[in-house]
């Protein structure tokens, strides 16, 4: 072991999955938790996760990365495998890992005209993701006394919905099940387990037609990655010890406007 990983044992491990993406949600929140001083394992089902490792290294962030299909038990497995043996601990999880909601109303489909390989396909990477890495890391958490897990969510789902995607909307519904019950479960071995939900955010997939929704907001534009890295980021501090089971809607207000006709 090298003085650079013995040197970030104290300050603890997160593991980070979905952070592929230079402009996504889990490369911003892999930032933000390495910039604490944390070791951040990123997740990615291609290799352009090396590329963002190699971004944080540069930035000081002593970042580890590995890529595989999180569908895989036998992948989140080695997952957590990777980062007890770099660091020997893992203290967070967030689970950003997902297919990005499908708003091209050439691929949306209505639910009697939804295909069993899109159904299984997005409940696989949006809900079984969380699953089979939260399952992995549980048991050392246990045996720690420690632990906070975040789930990246959606407006889309636990809180309303957008035409043409049910299985989106089931998969990131069931993510906020999936919170609440490990928070129980697991509520008396100092692990606390909530979720994000996030509403129109701005990334480098980000449609005409997102970014104009997003302007229909109370606050009058689409979300930042960084905006909801930072509500991650929180759930995640020793600090929110007594916040459990919780969904925090990260949506510039999107979700409680009653008349949408004001902007």
């Amino acid at each position: 072991m090298s003085h650079a990983e013995s040197a970030h044992h104290h300050l603890g491990t997160a593991i980070v999955t979905g952070a592929g993406s230079a402009a996504g949600i889990g490369f911003a929140t892999a930032r933000l938790l390495g910039l604490t001083g944390l070791t951040v394992i990123l997740t990615s089902t291609t290799d352009r996760v090396q590329q963002r490792v190699d971004e944080l290294q540069a930035a000081g962030i002593h970042a580890v990365g590995i890529a595989g299909d999180l569908t895989d038990p036998a992948h989140a497995d080695r997952v957590a495998a990777l980062a007890l043996e770099r660091t020997g601990r893992i203290d967070i999880l967030v689970n950003n890992a997902g297919l990005a909601a499908v708003t091209n109303v050439v691929a949306a489909a209505t639910l009697a005209h939804l295909t069993d390989h899109d159904w299984a396909n997005s409940i696989g990477c949006n809900l079984t993701t969380a699953f089979t890495l939260t399952r992995a890391v549980l048991p050392t958490m246990v045996e720690r006394g420690y632990g906070r897990v975040v789930n990246v969510s959606s407006v889309s789902g636990p809180v309303c919905a957008f035409p043409g995607d049910g299985a989106y909307h089931a998969a990131k519904a069931g993510l906020v099940g999936l919170t609440r019950s490990v928070a129980i479960d697991y509520a008396g071995a100092g692990i606390t387990c909530n979720a994000v939900a996030p509403g129109w955010i701005v990334t480098d997939s980000t449609t005409e037609d997102e970014l104009a929704a997003g302007a229909s907001c109370p606050l009058g534009r689409s979300g930042t990655a960084d905006e909801v890295a930072h509500a991650i980021l929180m759930l995640t501090a020793r600090a929110a010890s007594y916040i459990t089971g919780q969904c925090l809607v990260v949506d510039g207000g999107n979700s409680i406007q009653e008349d949408h006709r004001l902007r």
